[in-house]
């Protein structure tokens, strides 16, 4: 009868053993888990900001497209008014120096 308590004994001491063994490896696949979740959701915010950027570049190449006679008007008009500037700006000068 002995004998039968102390292999009942180390039969529990063994389960318990392995318990313990369950849980670390459990925490090890928690923490392993925690990071890869991070990963992921790094990688997702990365893959949502790369289609938002792609999405803003395609929208002002339409408008670029679709509007070039426009802005390439605006371009000359503010190149022009620039000029204007310039040559007021010098004629003050001149003003000034005499």
């Amino acid at each position: 009868m002995e004998s039968e308590f102390i292999k009942l004994t180390e039969n529990v001491n063994e389960i318990k053993g392995l318990i313990r063994t369950l849980n670390e490896t459990l925490e090890q696949i928690e923490k392993r888990l925690s990071r890869l979740e991070k990963v992921d959701s790094i990688e997702h915010r990365v893959a949502v900001n790369q289609i938002d950027l792609s999405d803003i570049k395609e929208v002002l190449e339409r408008i670029e497209n679709t509007h070039n006679n426009q802005i390439q008007h605006i371009n000359r008009r503010l190149d022009s008014h620039l000029v204007k500037i310039a040559r007021t700006e010098e004629e003050l000068f001149m003003l000034k120096s005499k």
